[in-house]
């Protein structure tokens, strides 16, 4: 068993996916709205992000306030570890991830025009097809990073018992 810069490539994106697990629940509506009732901690509350917004129950600038903080992270971690395969030579782990990668290039730069970083525009969250494909993406991204997550995992096992 030897501990690779392969196998460190895959702990460190482990771990960086986590994150990015959680960033993209921040972006994700999930319909409960009785949820909402029996938690107080503003954190958790964020997973329903754009449900409150199609409930009128958070207007759209304290939202998109709260939201594009997070784009530039979630961008710069992805790009790390995947410079981290690039590096280690995971030439698959690399080509699963460059879709992704084009997407947040492609998207940040067609972004709404703005003072500050991030992609949400308040004057435009609002409208109905704006909010449904930012849902879409949310749930979307959850599945790629928790499907990542998994393949991270194999991919640290296999590297750690392949000599």
């Amino acid at each position: 068993m030897a501990f690779t810069f392969a196998a460190f490539s895959y702990i460190c994106a482990l771990v960086l996916d986590a994150f990015l697990i959680f960033f993209s629940i921040f972006h994700v509506s999930i319909h409960l709205k009785f949820y909402r009732h029996f938690v107080s901690d503003r954190s958790v509350r964020r997973i329903i992000a754009f449900d409150e917004l199609k409930t009128d129950y958070k207007n759209p600038i304290d939202q998109c306030s709260s939201l594009n903080p997070l784009v530039l992270p979630e961008y710069f971690i992805h790009i790390f570890f995947n410079l981290m395969f690039l590096i280690a030579g995971e030439w698959f782990t690399l080509m699963f991830n460059i879709p992704l990668i084009a997407y947040h290039i492609h998207r940040y730069l067609n972004r709404p025009v703005m003072s500050g970083a991030g992609l949400y525009d308040p004057t435009n969250i609002m409208n109905q097809d704006v909010l449904n494909k930012c849902q879409r993406e949310g749930w979307i991204k959850l599945a790629f990073y928790l499907l990542s997550f998994f393949f991270y995992l194999y991919g640290m096992i296999r590297s750690l018992i392949s000599s």
